[in-house]
């Protein structure tokens, strides 16, 4: 999805792609990446945590208003508010 993710920012819109492995996504180097401590199936945490997947949403779309140039890779962080 990342390199989709490169290909879309190119015409002007903007992506945030959620990675499980960040070995993967710092080699494909994805415009905006969250990197997330899930399991592969599960990018957004536990199934019935709403609370919780809401805020891993949350915390991938505040990178659209990170600043910093491409390719911005975060960590995601267990107590990133909602």
């Amino acid at each position: 999805m990342g390199l989709i993710a490169g290909v879309l920012e190119r015409y002007g819109i903007a992506t945030v792609c959620i990675a499980l492995v960040r070995s993967v996504a710092e080699a494909v180097r994805p415009p905006r990446a969250l990197v997330v401590p899930f399991r592969f199936g599960a990018p957004l945490g536990g199934a019935h945590d709403e609370t919780g997947q809401l805020a891993v949403m949350m915390a991938a779309l505040r990178l659209l208003d990170d600043s910093g140039p491409p390719p911005l890779l975060r960590d995601y962080r267990h107590n990133d508010s909602i």
